[in-house]
């Protein structure tokens, strides 16, 4: 059997990630990553700093009730302070008395840190490195040794980093974390220097790189090729100022492109949707065109491209998106061709009438000509391709609207048109696209029952060209559910009723066809 080359992974989303501007999370919203951590397989899940504030102390307290499968809770703190006894410092206190089986510290490498931050002398910071080490292996803690700023220290004074380095080995260390704490240095000078440590000490040497050169992932494949087998990061690259090295950019390049093993067998096609489940906790909107697990990072829209994907589908891509638990689409809008119109149909399951696809893609240019844009709103395109079908007749079809704004109310009139019956109705809302959705659904809910299961979940409006003042083309996207999945549809005009409209109708008919054919599988 081949030998494979494994390395530790360490996410400290929960400490370093939570630093970046914005981010927030409750106990019980650690927790809950901290379990989604431990599903994938992530081995050590730093959980916070235990001496620093009342929401890590209390995680602390009740992580020591949690039985993970795979992750070991790791506390983070720094080395004693100047002039205590490690016994004595607070901090480290704190990391003992958090139940943590491992501690990570950080102390200074940099001679410059030493003496202008710490108002140190090199020989103190020395043994405060060693002794704070020493006093947690003596309690039977594994010591993580994060070497803070240390590619600039190295840079300035090789032989104090070095020395810093050995302090730590002295105390206990099992890991050397060589930090790149500005986030500014260069792949190559990670592979340099992490080469070079690696073959002056036992003990695994490790790397944790932030991101303000746009640098952290190379850094941290850099360092691993150099040597490093422990990888520090953060889930989507969340972190302080520009961010921390992204693990799910980090983990598949270790596991697809340098062959190594980061998680367990298997557990890599769960990457995906814990990138989103982590955005989702902390309410930030995620980054869809992130490498390997953004939405956008297996979505092709160029025609020629598409057209070489049908052929052979790795025309395009560097590796299987499911190996990440994503997913290839094809994105419809006037830079498509047909091949993109006939991958949109298979995707959707649409059976495509003979030369139905260039008449489509004709509509398409002439629609976003004028202001359309159908990237986000795949329902409008596979409503168009069903209009094509000869077989196709309308479930229902807008006569008629008008829409009252009054100073107090805003009221909706439709007339709807089905099996050669008009109905008229009106309704109120609280804004004349609420009450036109509002009358739509009196008209139909006599004859379709299941319009009570789809909702209007989002509403966006975008002023095409601010220039035309209020005679500007006005696109809208509406989003709609069933409380199982979401579709979108758009509509535009200069006429923002009209857009609205045209949205509404092609996103209630989508949805009728959803939920139809739900109930006929069920039955």
């Amino acid at each position: 059997m081949k030998h494979v080359d494994r390395v530790e992974v360490y996410d400290t989303t929960l400490r370093d990630g939570t630093q970046r501007e914005g981010m927030s999370l409750s106990c019980e919203d650690k927790l809950r990553i901290a379990e989604r951590l431990d599903a994938l397989g992530i081995p050590l899940i730093e959980a916070g700093w235990p001496g620093s504030n009342a929401k890590d102390a209390e995680l602390f307290r009740r992580l020591r009730t949690r039985c993970f499968d795979r992750a070991t809770v790791v506390a983070f703190g720094a080395t004693r302070r100047v002039g205590l006894k490690a016994q004595d410092d607070p901090s480290l206190r704190a990391l003992l008395d958090s139940e943590a089986p491992t501690c990570a510290i950080f102390g200074k490498s940099s001679v410059l840190h030493v003496t202008e931050v710490l108002r140190a002398t090199l020989s103190e910071n020395l043994a405060m490195i060693e002794q704070s080490v020493a006093l947690l292996r003596s309690h039977d803690r594994r010591v993580v040794y994060d070497a803070e700023h240390f590619f600039d220290g190295f840079a300035a004074d090789p032989a104090y980093c070095l020395a810093t380095l050995r302090a730590a080995i002295d105390g206990g260390a099992s890991c050397l974390v060589l930090c790149d704490t500005n986030g500014g240095a260069m792949p190559w000078t990670v592979h340099r220097t992490v080469r070079e440590v690696a073959q002056l000490f036992d003990v695994p040497i490790g790397i944790h790189a932030h991101d303000d050169g746009g640098m952290a992932v190379a850094n941290s494949l850099a360092a691993v090729r150099a040597g490093a087998r422990h990888v520090q990061g953060t889930i989507n690259g969340y972190g302080e100022r520009c961010g921390n090295a992204n693990l799910c950019a980090v983990i598949p390049n270790l596991e697809l492109k340098l062959g190594m093993r980061a998680l367990p067998e298997g557990a890599l096609e769960k990457l995906f949707e814990v990138s989103h489940f982590v955005a989702e906790i902390a309410n930030l909107t995620p980054n869809e065109h992130m490498p390997y697990v953004g939405r956008s990072a297996f979505a092709h829209k160029a025609g020629v491209h598409v057209s070489a994907m049908r052929r052979n589908a790795e025309a395009y891509q560097h590796v299987q998106p499911e190996r990440i638990g994503n997913h290839m689409r094809v994105v419809v809008s006037e830079l498509s061709g047909r091949s993109n119109v006939l991958s949109k149909a298979e995707e959707l399951g649409l059976d495509v009438a003979d030369g139905a696809e260039s008449e489509v893609l004709e509509r398409i240019k002439q629609s976003e000509a004028v202001g359309y844009a159908y990237e986000a709103a795949p329902a409008s395109v596979a409503l168009m391709l069903k209009r094509h079908a000869p077989s196709y007749r309308p479930l229902f079809s807008v006569r008629d609207y008008k829409v009252f704004v009054g100073s107090a109310f805003v009221e909706a009139t439709v007339k709807v048109e089905m099996d050669s019956e008009l109905v008229t109705t009106m309704a109120e809302g609280n804004g004349p696209v609420a009450a036109l959705d509002a009358a739509l659904r009196k008209a139909l809910s006599a004859f379709f029952p299941s319009l009570e299961e789809i909702s209007l979940t989002d509403y966006k409006v975008r002023i095409l060209d601010g220039r035309d003042g209020t005679s500007a083309v006005t696109r809208v996207l509406i989003t709609m559910s069933d409380g199982q999945q979401s579709w979108c549809t758009v509509g535009a005009s200069s006429n923002i009723i009209e857009a609205s409209c045209r949205a509404l109708v092609d996103g209630i008919e989508h949805g009728l066809g959803i939920v139809n054919r739900q109930q006929r599988r069920a039955s």
